[in-house]
This record gives C-alpha cells, sequence and structure tokens, in this order.
C-alpha cells in the first residue's frame, strides 16, 4: 500500500512511539472515528450520525488525514448501494486494543457522565469491553439490537462477544431503542424486564434469554473505591 506523503506539522518532535501514535490520533474526532469504524466500513453520513458533534467540514480533514497516515482507506460498497465508504486498513484496525484498553481505564473515573450520548457502535463496543466471561459458561444463543437505522447481533463464544451488523433474523432475542437506554440493563442495576417495563426498550423473542445475556457485563470500579 502506497502512503501519501504526510505533510501536517509535528506536535511533539519526539521519537516516541507514543508521540507518533498521538500524531497520527491525537487531534479531536480522529480517534473516534476509527472508533465507528471498528465494526466495518461506514459511508461518511454514517459516520457523521455516530459523531453528531463534528461539523462535516472537519470530518473531512480528519478522513483525509487518517487515510495520508494509511490508518483507513476508501472503498465502494457491493451492489446495489453502490456507494462510497470508509474502512479501516488492517494496520488501522490494530489500534482497536488501544481504543478498548484507554475506554475501560478512563470508565474508572468519577468523572464519567452515563447520561451523555454515545452511538450505537459505541455500545457494542462496549459489550465486548465489559464482558465477564465466566458468567457465559453453557450460554450459546444470539441477541439482536436495533438502535434507529442500525442492526447488530452478538453473540457470545469462547469468552468473547462477536459483533455483527445486521442479521437480525437470526437472533433469539432482540432488543430495540436508543443506545442510552441499554445502560441500566447491561451496565447497571436494573433488571431488564424492569427497564422494560418502563417502556425505555423493547424486546421480540426470548425475554429470559435476552435477561440473561444482560448479566454478563458490568462496569470497572471507579478510582477510590478498591
Amino acid at each position: 500500500m502506497k502512503l501519501e506523503k504526510i505533510t501536517t506539522e509535528r506536535w511533539y518532535d519526539d521519537a516516541c512511539g507514543t508521540a507518533l501514535a498521538l500524531e497520527f490520533l491525537g487531534e479531536r474526532w480522529a480517534l473516534l472515528i476509527v472508533r465507528e469504524l471498528l465494526l466495518g466500513p461506514r459511508r461518511f453520513g454514517e459516520i457523521r450520525s455516530g459523531l453528531p458533534g463534528v461539523s462535516a467540514n472537519v470530518l473531512t480533514q480528519r478522513l483525509q488525514t487518517l487515510e495520508a497516515a494509511g490508518v483507513l482507506t476508501r472503498e465502494t460498497t457491493p451492489p446495489p448501494a453502490h456507494v462510497q465508504a470508509y474502512a479501516l486498513t488492517p494496520w488501522g484496525r490494530e489500534a482497536e486494543p488501544i481504543v478498548m484498553a484507554l475506554g475501560r481505564w478512563a470508565l474508572r473515573s468519577p468523572a464519567h457522565d452515563p447520561s451523555l450520548p454515545f452511538s450505537p457502535v459505541s455500545l457494542m463496543l462496549a459489550l465486548r469491553m465489559m464482558l465477564l466471561p465466566e458468567r457465559t459458561r453453557g450460554f450459546d444463543a444470539t441477541i439482536g439490537f436495533r438502535m434507529g437505522k442500525d442492526a447488530y447481533c452478538a453473540r457470545v463464544v469462547n469468552g468473547m462477544v462477536l459483533i455483527e451488523r445486521g442479521a437480525l433474523d437470526r437472533a433469539g432475542a432482540v432488543l430495540s431503542g436508543e443506545p442510552n437506554a441499554f445502560l441500566p440493563a447491561l451496565f447497571g442495576t436494573t433488571p431488564l424486564p424492569d427497564v422494560i417495563a418502563k417502556g425505555r426498550l423493547d424486546v421480540t423473542g426470548d425475554v429470559a434469554l435476552a435477561t440473561r445475556f444482560c448479566t454478563f457485563f458490568e462496569l470497572p470500579p471507579k478510582i477510590g473505591c478498591n
């Protein structure tokens, strides 16, 4: 893969790999763009929908910079859509453990505010991030998530959560709602049936199956609480 010459002025003049990583991903929105692409290619409008605070101009600039750095590439989606999308390169996908570890680290801060909006991709990545594998023994099912135009399936395999976009017909249960509405059931102390009864989430399929699935996750302890 031939990369474009990166002409952005260096910030740090430091040979450390951490400093170079910040040259690539340290600009505002850059790391979150990578986050939005971790579950597969997305069109410009889809990326912007997941990052409602970014302007079209700034998003265009960040995409260009990340492409020049070799973090992402442009591709054309298969027919019938046949539109331009952005996808992480193999090297760009290697940033996933960094994104996940950084997110889990930051969630330990009391400054974390779960009432702020976040994207469907963020919720799906949080499932991977917060899974307690020891709770999943004997579980073999797929749970679907519908959040507006976004649909995902989550399946627990060998102590990991595998996420696939779409294909809800294979799900034993499908939960529907806004991303924030899932937090009390997945990472809080409110059982899923209670969240459903309050009208925050809708469910089709096996409610008992979805209820058990929601017990597999836990937020890390806040600093000072150990």
